[in-house]
């Protein structure tokens, strides 16, 4: 993309800021309201992960799927459904304090950090199908703006996963198919 069609978009995405006040269609609303319920879901596992996990960097970037990827989308869907006047779900799930420090779970009990990262993987993946999906359902520049950003930074942070498993070895092996 150009700077002269980056200037562009973001002239047209300020002009329907200001004018252009249609309201949600049902396509967009339904993908705020999934988006909302599968995040405060996602925020109860993220935080079961969270008090699970050993390895310190892990930590980390389960810290940051919370804070940094599924709360603001959530916060922001959110804001796009109330000010489109729709109800937001009601759905919620119990807040778990997060522990910085190890927890003392039993082995057999406790997730390993080799499975909650395959876990956070899916999770990601899921996730970004479904904001790319929404995306690609969204008719208002506003509502797709928040969809495209989110991906952007949901591709960075799944990046940052796949470089740990890489180091910590958690990738699970796959044989080569040949003819």
């Amino acid at each position: 993309m150009s700077i002269l069609d980056k200037v562009n978009a973001e002239t047209r995405n300020i002009f329907n800021l200001f004018f252009d006040k249609e309201p949600l269609n049902y396509f967009e609303a339904a993908g705020l309201y999934g988006i909302i319920s599968q995040g405060r879901n996602n925020i109860a596992l993220l935080e079961v992960m969270y008090n699970h996990a050993q390895d310190p960097d892990l930590k980390n970037l389960i810290l940051a799927a919370i804070d940094d990827q599924t709360l603001p989308v959530v916060e922001e869907a959110e804001n796009l459904l109330q000010k489109g006047g729709v109800a937001l779900p009601e759905l919620s799930f119990s807040h778990r304090e997060l522990h910085n420090e190890a927890l003392d779970i039993p082995r057999d009990v406790r997730i390993s950090d080799k499975e909650i990262a395959l876990s956070l993987s899916n999770m990601g993946r899921a996730s970004q199908l479904v904001l790319l999906s929404t995306l690609h359902q969204s008719y208002q520049l506003n509502i797709a703006l928040v969809y495209r950003e989110q991906l952007d930074s949901a591709l960075d942070w799944s990046y940052r996963l796949l470089e740990l498993m890489l180091e910590r070895g958690w990738l699970p092996h796959m044989t080569k198919v040949e003819h």
